[in-house]
């Protein structure tokens, strides 16, 4: 009798509370633009877009290690293909997103093949330094309007760029979920970041491996950014390939908790919706900047794992709690 009890205590029971979160949300993300305001419609889209950016930069600087710089150039880049595709070639939106994507990713791929063997802040000063040589090469050429800007034909819809961005940045969130959390290929990822050298002598090709997490990062925030370009309406050289892009996707990741999957999601809506809360009370001055950059170093001084970090310690027992500071903190 008690070795069925303890044979039946061990088999493990699936709980659907697991889900509810999950399902909740996206119940929430799917009625929204039926019950808000325009304002508060595109507020919700400026979240989602940036949730999307920071998850793409955490697949190449939470899960490789490799602390990208230039992570805005691939957004710039798809607005801009975007734009011109349906400018100057009169392609459906559709079309310019998909050639967004893909260009991005192979224009990753020719950048990553140097920058990607430096390690460290070279890495990081390489893609900043690819970052501004695009923004520039985009101010001067013709083609893209110079320092003029593009602009883009006008669609007003609030509700169907919300939901576009939406399914972008889901699909953002099961590629992670399915590729780098589930998959080989995240675990190698992984001990890239924890061990490179180790990794290269159990067989793991590093070189390959992180090529490859570079296209699949860049493709993302090329497909975000001509979807941006797109409902904006116009874009300009600063707007689009400006390093404040790459700062905030930074910031966000760092914030949430670099490494996780839902630790960018819940950087983005903290930061976001704290930034145009205060940019609405504050009007167009920038001290609202401070309070965000004073909210943000005080996480990153006593939550070093970020908000993610921070709630799931208080899913910990005492003892377990205690272990994982001592951890954090290497005491």
């Amino acid at each position: 009798m008690e070795l069925q009890a303890s044979k039946a205590q061990a088999v493990p029971v699936p709980s659907v509370w697991r889900f509810t979160p999950l399902g909740l949300l996206l119940v929430i993300c799917l009625i929204l633009p039926w019950l808000a305001s325009p304002l508060w419609i595109r507020i919700a889209t400026e979240v989602l877009m940036w949730a999307g950016l920071a998850q793409s930069w955490n697949i190449i600087g939470g899960y490789t290690g490799y602390l990208c710089f230039g992570h805005g150039a691939f957004f710039g880049l798809g607005s801009y293909v975007t734009g011109l595709m349906m400018v100057n070639l009169g392609w459906p939106f559709g079309i310019g997103l998909l050639f967004s994507g893909i260009l991005a990713s192979l224009l990753a791929v020719i950048i990553g093949y140097p920058t990607l063997r430096l390690r460290g802040a070279y890495f990081a000063i390489a893609t900043w330094a690819f970052g501004e040589m695009v923004r520039q090469i985009a101010t001067i050429l013709d083609v893209t309007g110079g320092a003029f800007g593009l602009q883009l034909p006008s669609f007003l819809n609030l509700r169907y760029f919300y939901y576009v961005m939406l399914a972008v940045t889901g699909l953002t969130y099961l590629t992670t979920h399915f590729l780098l959390e589930r998959a080989r290929f995240g675990y190698k990822l992984l001990a890239i970041r924890e061990h490179e050298e180790a990794a290269e002598m159990v067989g793991v090709d590093t070189v390959s491996i992180k090529m490859k997490a570079f296209a699949l990062s860049a493709f993302f925030p090329g497909v975000l950014g001509g979807i941006y370009a797109y409902w904006v309406t116009y874009i300009h050289p600063d707007s689009v390939l400006g390093a404040q892009l790459t700062d905030f996707m930074v910031v966000m990741a760092f914030l949430g908790g670099i490494g996780s999957l839902w630790g960018p999601f819940l950087g983005a809506v903290v930061v976001q919706l704290l930034q145009r809360i205060l940019w609405l009370f504050w009007g167009e001055g920038t001290f609202y900047l401070v309070i965000i950059g004073v909210a943000i170093c005080a996480v990153v001084l006593f939550i070093p794992n970020g908000l993610i970090g921070l709630m799931e310690s208080r899913f910990l027992s005492p003892r377990e709690a205690v272990s994982q500071l001592k951890k954090t903190f290497k005491w």
